[in-house]
């Protein structure tokens, strides 16, 4: 490329103050870096570009990219930055579809952690489907444990559920073929085994994976930045460090409950438009909490949410 070309590129790396991008489909990742106007223009986010994200870029003289311009996100997943609750953090841009990865142990995947992730997802429409790694490791004196989870975000919530194990390689190749033609988040907490699912789906990657901490019994950060891979089967797909709390974004408490799906099919038969599902009478999602088609772990996981926006608010 000549100096002073400009593309259109997405950002498939970010690392501090240096960028990835790359004219995807193909795969020609170019270091670039920001704009510093474009770098303050009113954003409370930590990261106002983020990997995803579709940019113009201005190619220099020493092949370095100058990011330009920021289109239009047609999505994302935002989370409240860590010790900044005034800040957030975009995770990643314009995705097709995230996999949420879990574990019943090793690690255990606290239901709030869930539950947070799938509202923020259904919030800026990103189809999720759960993935539940490690089921190698799940014996008879787990059937319960697995039993109660189904019951929670697949017949009550309405949730796809694939198992899943990369030491068998039980359903690898089904989520390859969910990941053709389609650029996907695969994100969860540290230890429940992304990279090496990643690593499964495309060993040509190579990414780095370790033991769970026995003394901890948590697992141990591997992956650093998000970036995007190329699969060699098709698609690309974006590996993201673990994380332990996912905070929620400007939510008001009258449209959260629009993003439970199992809340959500009722929502018209509530006696107040405005209803909160907290205190008011004829409330449909506090009948069918009765009825037990909304499980009371959603419905506390709601109202811990209802708590935690009236806190930021």
């Amino acid at each position: 490329m000549k100096k002073r070309d400009k593309i259109t590129a997405t950002v498939v790396k970010h690392t501090g103050s240096l960028y990835l991008v790359s004219e995807l489909p193909q795969w020609n990742p170019t270091p670039a870096v920001l704009r510093g106007r474009l770098r303050v223009e009113g954003s409370k986010s930590t990261n106002p570009v983020t990997v995803g994200d579709r940019v113009e870029v201005a190619i220099e003289e020493e092949g370095l990219g100058v990011i330009t311009k920021l289109f239009p996100r047609k999505n994302y997943i935002i989370r409240r930055a860590a010790n900044l609750s005034k800040q957030t953090h975009i995770i990643a841009a314009n995705l097709d579809q995230a996999f949420l990865i879990v574990t019943l142990h090793s690690p255990v995947v606290k239901l709030e952690f869930i539950d947070r992730f799938l509202v923020t997802a259904q919030a800026y429409t990103i189809p999720v489907k759960i993935i539940l790694n490690k089921v190698d490791l799940l014996g008879e004196s787990e059937d319960e444990l697995k039993e109660e989870f189904y019951n929670i975000y697949n017949k009550s919530a309405g949730y796809e559920i694939i198992e899943c194990s990369t030491l068998t390689q039980f359903n690898i190749a089904k989520i390859r073929e969910l990941c053709k033609g389609s650029l996907s988040l695969f994100l969860g907490i540290s230890g429940v085994g992304k990279s090496s699912l990643i690593n499964a789906l495309d060993p040509s990657l190579s990414l780095k994976v370790a033991p769970i901490s026995q003394y901890h019994k948590q697992g141990v950060h591997t992956t650093t930045f998000y970036e995007i891979h190329p699969l060699q089967s098709d698609g690309f797909i974006i590996d993201s460090p673990g994380i332990r709390g996912f905070g929620l974004v400007e939510m008001q408490e009258q449209e959260l409950s629009h993003y439970f799906p199992e809340m959500l099919k009722v929502l018209d038969r509530c006696h107040f438009a405005q209803c909160t599902h907290t205190h008011e009478p004829h409330c449909a999602v506090k009948e069918e909490l009765e009825r037990g088609t909304i499980t009371e772990e959603r419905y506390i996981s709601y109202l811990n949410m209802l708590e935690e926006e009236e806190k930021y608010r």
